[in-house]
C-alpha cells in the first residue's frame, strides 16, 4: 500500500514540471486523503465497513489530472493548492454535495485554490479531478480568444454543462488517467487537456442560486460543527442541540439531512469516531491506552465504543493500533 504524506498544500510551482503518472492505494480514509499530491485534506468516513481508496494521477507542468475511487461514504474537507482552479466531475450518477448543495448529473464542481470546501460523497464513488494554475488557464483562454472574466469559476461551486459535452470529457479523462494508457508527449497531453477544458468552459452556465433557506440551514450545521470542535468530549442530546441552534427538532433534522445527508446525531458520532481513529494512528499516542483516547472524544463506555468503532470501520480499535505500529 502506497501512502504519501502531504500535511500542507505547497505552492503550485512545486508541481513536477515533467509528466508523472502514479497510482496510490490506502485502507484508511484519512491516509487516502493525503495521497493526493499537494492538496490539504481531511476525510471522515461516514458509512460502515472497511475502507478502500485508490488514486490514479497525472502531474504535468502547472496541472494535475486524477481519478479517485472511495469505497465508503465520506465527508471530505478539502483545499487545493494556491493560485489554481479545481474542477470535479463525478464519473457516474451519484448523490454528491459540495458545501451542502446537491450536484446534478449535468453539473461539475468548481473551487479556486486556497479555499476551503466540503464534499459529501456516497459509497463506491468515482470522481475525476482537474487542477490547473490560474495563469496557465488565462493564457490559454487568451490564445483562444475566450474571456473568462464573465464565467462563474470562483463565485459558484456548481457549473451546468450540456450532457453530451460532459460525457466526452469523462471519456477523455478516463483514458488519460488509465495506468495502461501509453504516455503521450507532455506538451501534447497538456494541450489536449487545455483545449478540452476551454471547450467545456465555453458552454458552462452557473447553477441556479440555492433557495433562500439554504443559508439558514447551513448556518445551523456550521454552528453545531463549531460547538463540537470546542467541546470534543461533551455528550449532547437532540434537545440541547435545538437549544444551541435555536431551532426546532424538525428544523435541526432537516438542516443536517439537506446539507450533509445524515442526521445530526450520526454526524456527531461519526465525526468523533474518525477523530479517535486519527489519534490511534498517530505516533504521538502509541503509548496511551485506547480507552483514554476514546474518552478524549466523549466515548466513556469501552464496550459500546468498541461496537460503534467496528461497525463504522470494520475492525476493532486494537486492530487499528496494531496496523499503525506496522506503518510507523
Amino acid at each position: 500500500m502506497h501512502q504519501q504524506q502531504t500535511s500542507n498544500a505547497p505552492e503550485s510551482s512545486n508541481l513536477a514540471s515533467s509528466c508523472a503518472h502514479c497510482t496510490s492505494e490506502a485502507n484508511d480514509a484519512d491516509l487516502h486523503a493525503r495521497n493526493l499530491t499537494n492538496w490539504q485534506q481531511e476525510y471522515d468516513q461516514v458509512s460502515g465497513g472497511r475502507f478502500y481508496g485508490r488514486i490514479d494521477e497525472i502531474r504535468l507542468d502547472g496541472m494535475q489530472v486524477f481519478k479517485e475511487h472511495t469505497s465508503q461514504s465520506l465527508r471530505q474537507q478539502c483545499n487545493v493548492w494556491p493560485d489554481a482552479i479545481w474542477l470535479g466531475i463525478s464519473a457516474d450518477t451519484a448523490d454528491c454535495r459540495i458545501n451542502g448543495l446537491e450536484v446534478a448529473d449535468n453539473q461539475i464542481m468548481c473551487r479556486p485554490g486556497a479555499c476551503d470546501f466540503e464534499l459529501m460523497t456516497p459509497d463506491d464513488f468515482d470522481i475525476y479531478g482537474l487542477v490547473i494554475r490560474t495563469d496557465a488557464l488565462l493564457a490559454a483562454a487568451e490564445n483562444d480568444e475566450l474571456d473568462l472574466r464573465g464565467l462563474s469559476l470562483n463565485e459558484h461551486p456548481r457549473l451546468t454543462i450540456p450532457a453530451q459535452e460532459l460525457a466526452h470529457v469523462r471519456n477523455l479523462l478516463n483514458q488519460l488517467v488509465a495506468p495502461d494508457t501509453p504516455d503521450l508527449h507532455q506538451r501534447l497531453q497538456r494541450d489536449l487537456i487545455l483545449r478540452t477544458l476551454l471547450d467545456l468552459l465555453k458552454k458552462e452556465t452557473p447553477a441556479k442560486r440555492p433557495a433562500t433557506s439554504y443559508a439558514h440551514r447551513k448556518a445551523v450545521v456550521d454552528k453545531v460543527k463549531a460547538w463540537m470542535e470546542l467541546n470534543q468530549d461533551a455528550p449532547l442530546t437532540i434537545t440541547e442541540l435545538c437549544e444551541l441552534t435555536h431551532t426546532s427538532r424538525r428544523t435541526l433534522q432537516y438542516s443536517f439531512e439537506s446539507i450533509l445527508g445524515i442526521s445530526p446525531l450520526k454526524f456527531l458520532k461519526t465525526a468523533r469516531l474518525n477523530q479517535v481513529r486519527r489519534s490511534l494512528l498517530s505516533a504521538d499516542n502509541q503509548e496511551r491506552p485506547i480507552s483514554s483516547i476514546a474518552a478524549d472524544w466523549g466515548f466513556w463506555h469501552p464496550g459500546q465504543f468498541g461496537q460503534d468503532y467496528k461497525k463504522l470501520f470494520g475492525e476493532m480499535p486494537s486492530e487499528t493500533v496494531s496496523r499503525a505500529e506496522l506503518i510507523i
